[in-house]
Formats: structure tokens, C-alpha cells, sequence
């Protein structure tokens, strides 16, 4: 009974968790367009920008534990969850990148990093697997990319708020973009493995 019910928890869709990640994915547009305002004439919206992305980490937080804590972990979950935090940096890649805020060099390194993950996806596709799961280490850096960006686009500023951000920003910049890619090198060690052990099956 308990197994039955278990997975028929996992198969639920509209659960407090997925719903949070749903409203994640909505707010990833809306703060595009916040940030790009000011490049398109329009005014400044930083502060709403910055109010978005930071109820957008709390809802990061907020899904994977009441998911946990509620026995609510589902199939839809574990790929709204990741697919959430994916569009979230790759939306404040583009917009910071776009306010030359970030420099090219650190966009060209994460987004090389996407690129890896999507052609090991590939890979398991073709054997038959789905994607890796979400570890703690590629968590651990989403959430320091996650603190990163807010951190940068408040520095786009003067004086000494402007200041220390700019300084917290780049440390969780470089300590995201580190785990970033450490955790993206031991998904492609784990693909390996999994296509390894198919040749040896086969």
C-alpha cells in the first residue's frame, strides 16, 4: 500500500512544489523584460528585476524542500526544477551580458558548459537513459550563480552599496562558475560510465 502510494504521489502534477517551479518558468520572461527596459529606451526596472529574481531563489529553495518534506517529489518536478534554474541563469546571462555588466568571457564559459550538458543528454538519449539527475554539487553552484547575478546588477550602480556588491557578486561568480563546471565534468564522467558499461554489456 505504501509503494502504491508513493507512486501515485510521483505521478501528481499539480502538487505546491510544481507549482512553484510553474511560476518560476513564467517569471523567467518577465524578468528579461525587466532588465531590458533600460536598453530599449525604457525606464529603469533593476529593483523589480532584482525583487523577481530573488522570490525566484526562494522558490528554488522553497520546491526542493516541501517536495521533500511532503513526500511530493515527481516525475514533472525533476525536470521543472532544473529546467527553471537553466532558463533563470541563461536569461540573466543574456540580460547582464547585454548591459555589459558580465563580461563576455564569463557568459562564453557558462554557456560552453550548457552546451556540454546538452550533447551528454544527447548521449544517454541514444542508450536508452534519461537525464542525470540534479546533484548537490550543480545545486551548490546554481545557488551561488543565483546570489551572483543579483549581487552584479546592483553594483551597475554608484557608491558604497554598488561597491560591496560588486565584490560579493564576483566571489559568487566564481565560486558558481567554478562548481558550474566541476559538476558538469562529473556529468560527463557519469554518461561515460553508463555508455561504457553498454559496450561491455553489448
Amino acid at each position: 500500500m505504501e509503494v502504491q502510494e508513493t507512486r501515485v504521489q510521483t505521478d501528481r502534477v499539480l502538487t505546491i512544489p510544481n507549482i512553484l517551479s510553474m511560476a518560476r518558468l513564467v517569471g523567467v520572461p518577465l524578468f528579461l523584460w525587466l532588465i531590458l527596459r533600460p536598453v530599449f529606451g525604457g525606464p529603469n526596472s533593476d529593483g523589480w528585476a532584482l525583487l523577481v529574481l530573488m522570490l525566484s531563489g526562494i522558490s528554488d529553495y522553497l520546491d526542493g524542500k516541501l517536495a521533500r518534506r511532503w513526500n511530493q517529489i515527481s516525475s514533472l518536478g525533476r525536470l521543472l526544477d532544473p529546467a527553471a534554474d537553466r532558463l533563470y541563469i541563461l536569461s540573466t546571462l543574456l540580460g547582464l551580458t547585454w548591459r555589459e555588466i558580465l563580461p563576455l568571457w564569463l557568459t562564453a564559459a557558462l554557456l560552453a558548459r550548457e552546451l556540454m550538458l546538452l550533447v551528454m543528454v544527447a548521449i544517454l538519449r541514444r542508450h536508452g537513459y534519461p537525464p542525470p539527475q540534479v546533484n548537490f554539487l550543480g545545486k551548490a553552484a546554481t545557488f551561488n550563480l543565483m546570489y551572483a547575478f543579483p549581487l552584479l546588477l546592483l553594483s551597475d550602480g554608484s557608491g558604497w552599496l554598488a561597491t560591496v556588491a560588486a565584490v560579493f557578486g564576483w566571489a559568487f561568480a566564481g565560486w558558481g562558475t567554478t562548481l558550474y563546471w566541476w559538476a558538469g565534468i562529473l556529468y560527463v564522467v557519469q554518461v561515460r560510465r553508463l555508455v561504457k558499461a553498454d559496450a561491455v554489456a553489448d
